[in-house]
């Protein structure tokens, strides 16, 4: 059947609603370290209550949930580095620099060429501000800090008000007697400059709640509970900040990345009135002195998030919300990984009964609590409804890819994570994430819906001598230690299905293989760029830039050659030709492309053609396990094969000669085009498409050759056009 314009004038309009033309909405992100799953209301600890058992107050926690969505199979990484480089770069353990809590990472975690959340917002025109544990590019020595690296700064990617903390080791304190700070002075190294850690520009000051900071009580520390002073620097932002957005609609990002509730926990009884929260709590006393410290932690948190909730519904603080931005602002709370092992996962439940804790590659390790709450578009047009929990798998890869969505920008390409701005706002399709990785240690796990496979590793072997690390790439032979679970029934992961599903084990160990996850550690993608002639040919190495990082001396990766299956790679110009196969992690062809016959171009995450960008076939194949994303002004041209889902925004410039075959789903919302010489008479069907599936449509209802026009006609699984007469 003909399909009808208006419907691919929907589609259009649904993805123009996310567009920079669109209202974008604020984000704050609230990030806090070594929180477990079971920690808020949602996941246990309401229940817990109800029982009359000990449990940890989160009131705005609990608040944000019952308006928002709680995500029960949120994930972030095993421990603390590799979940903020995951976080900011969208990339998961086997692709970023920081796959384990290296000593190094504080050097070298985050380089020039990864793009951040911060990168990508503040070019997109948002004012961004991070304050909290960074814990990359500054040294760990607590009286005079230096800066090692100033690519990894946070300042270097896009962040413009920041209050940090640069290195973890720093972080194990709540009392550092200084902490980064920028905006600085003139000419200060990085944009960074540090400051006295104290509560002084807070004290006697009306503007600023009292509790839970306590700053005006006589017997508060000269040297300031760190992440006192990042809740005030941020809360400063947000009024700020909301005041701006009400005047001019230039939107905000705000990460608060609190140390709470990671270790020592005894600091906290530094504070005046530190456990206030729990005064009328009998079961308190009887809690560990262990657990109780962490309550008063994760309460105080909890306190000053309220806070900066309080500031979206009234910026200005004069009891009137006619100024709110409320409505308009994504607020996700997310913690890095699961909790410890200690007196308050047995006690309180952190866990929320999950195997395994922090560092663990079990659901106790990676699976962590996940609130997101939009008022604007969950209230109204989300497939999600406000006050309920999901299933949906979020990963923290994916926030980067849904932030760049939803404020209109290109996301960088080949990441790991998927954009769920299509959920949160009910408008569009997520795209298809086939499954989730992760590592730990000796171990590495990969999730495919309801099933989760943990592989272990066999003995390791010392390479170079004492001192070295051990060889990653050293695999377990024996199948018997292969774990297989269904977290669907089995979220405990008591029942080892590996020996009655040795199929399904086999295609998960061979996709974990292709994830990257035995490589040593500093192993990541690289990035590359074409610089070749005029159909210059792609797998020749002279045509690519080489990959270098380095810093202080310090090389720490090198790169030449022909494409690897580790590249994230781009031809923003001139035309590259494909005589041979070719392999990347992700490719964005914004110049030419030309696929010859026999030949295979994969791109494993993305195959991205930008606008102003051709890729053309004769006859060769695309791959990708993901998609093939034609953008707004791009073309894919020709006729031969894709091995892909196949997302055209652009124009699909067809032969009449021979269809394009596509082995995945088409999503169809840019126009077409037509080539050849149709050698049927008019009134006769010409197939120039055929897919696995096929919906959307084209803008245009026909299209014009050679001066003769010929009508565009649909089938579920195929495209036909016939000529006019």
């Amino acid at each position: 059947m003909k399909r009808p314009t208006f419907f691919a004038c929907s589609i259009t309009f649904l993805l123009a609603c996310l567009s920079l033309d669109a209202k974008r909405p604020n984000i704050l992100y609230l990030y806090v370290d070594d929180l477990g799953w079971g920690s808020i209301g949602p996941n246990g600890q309401a229940d817990r209550r109800a029982l009359g058992e000990p449990y940890v107050m989160t009131p705005n926690l609990d608040r944000l949930a019952a308006a928002g969505i709680n995500f029960r199979r949120g994930y972030g990484c095993t421990v603390c580095s590799p979940a903020r480089s995951s976080q900011q770069t969208g990339f998961h353990q086997g692709y970023t620099f920081a796959d384990r809590n290296d000593p190094d990472n504080a050097k070298k975690a985050i380089r020039t060429d990864d793009l951040t959340m911060g990168d990508v917002l503040s070019k997109a025109g948002y004012h961004t501000g991070y304050w909290g544990k960074w814990g990359y590019g500054g040294s760990k020595d607590m009286q005079n800090p230096t800066l090692d690296n100033l690519q990894t700064l946070p300042t270097s990617h896009g962040y413009q008000s920041v209050v940090a903390e640069l290195h973890h080791v720093r972080a194990h304190t709540f009392f550092q007697p200084t902490l980064w700070h920028a905006p600085a002075r003139p000419m200060a190294p990085g944009g960074l400059e540090l400051k006295p850690n104290s509560m002084a520009p807070y004290q006697n000051n009306k503007a600023y709640p009292d509790y839970p900071a306590g700053q005006n009580h006589p017997d508060y520390p000269k040297v300031a509970y760190c992440d006192d002073v990042y809740a005030f620097a941020a809360l400063d932002f947000v009024r700020r900040q909301a005041v701006r957005y009400r005047e001019s609609r230039e939107p905000f990002f705000a990460l608060f990345a609190a140390q709470i509730p990671h270790a020592p926990f005894a600091e906290i009884q530094k504070l005046p009135q530190w456990d206030k929260a729990y005064g009328d709590k009998a079961f308190f006393a009887k809690l560990s002195p262990q657990s109780r410290q962490w309550c008063a932690m994760v309460t105080r948190i909890d306190a000053h998030f309220g806070n900066l909730l309080a500031a979206l519904d009234d910026p200005n603080g004069d009891g009137d919300q006619s100024d709110s931005v409320a409505k308009e602002t994504l607020v996700v709370f997310q913690s890095d990984n699961g909790g410890p092992r200690g007196s308050n996962r047995e006690q309180l439940g952190a866990n929320g009964g999950l195997l395994g804790s922090k560092g663990s590659i079990y659901e106790g390790g990676i699976r962590v609590p996940t609130i997101m709450r939009w008022p604007e578009k969950i209230h109204r047009n989300s497939k999600l409804k406000a006050g309920t929990s999901t299933d949906l798998v979020v990963d923290c890869s994916d926030l980067l890819p849904t932030f760049c969505e939803l404020a209109g920008a290109p996301a960088p390409i080949g990441l790991s994570g998927v954009s769920i701005a299509p959920i949160l706002a009910g408008a569009g399709e997520r795209r298809v994430r086939e499954f989730l990785i992760h590592e730990a240690g000796g171990q590495a796990s990969i999730i495919r819906g309801r099933y989760k496979l943990v592989r272990p590793r066999g003995k390791t072997k010392a390479v170079g001598g004492k001192g070295k690390r051990p060889n990653k790439g050293a695999v377990a032979k024996d199948s018997s230690k292969i774990q297989l679970y269904d977290l669907e029934t089995d979220p405990g992961e008591k029942n080892n299905l590996a020996s009655q599903k040795p199929q399904l084990v086999k295609e998960l160990l061979l996709l974990l293989k292709g994830e990257r996850v035995d490589e040593e550690a500093g192993f990541a993608n690289t990035y590359h760029t074409w610089k070749g002639p005029d159909d210059g040919l792609i797998r020749q190495a002279s045509n690519w830039s080489d990959y270098l990082y380095e810093n202080a001396g310090i090389t720490y990766m090198k790169e030449s050659g022909s494409p690897q299956a580790h590249w994230c790679a781009r031809i923003p110009g001139g035309s590259a030709v494909a005589k041979e196969n070719a392999e990347f992690l992700g490719l964005e062809v914004g110049g030419a492309l030309t696929v010859r016959p026999g030949v295979s171009i994969r791109a494993r995450n993305e195959l991205r053609v930008a606008s102003k960008g051709q890729l053309i076939l004769q006859g060769g194949a695309i791959k990708s396990m993901r998609w093939v994303d034609v953008k707004p002004g791009g073309t894919l041209a020709g006729h031969g094969t894709v091995i892909a889902d196949l997302f055209s925004q652009g124009t699909l410039a067809l032969s009449l000669e021979e269809p394009l075959v596509v082995e995945g789903a088409v999503k169809l919302s840019g126009k077409l085009s037509l080539s050849g010489v149709g050698k049927v008479k008019s009134g006769k069907s010409i197939s120039v498409l055929k897919a696995k599936s096929i919906s959307g449509g084209f803008s245009n209802n026909d299209a014009l050759v050679d001066g003769k026009k010929y009508a565009i006609f649909y089938t579920p699984t195929g495209i036909s056009v016939r000529a006019k007469q």
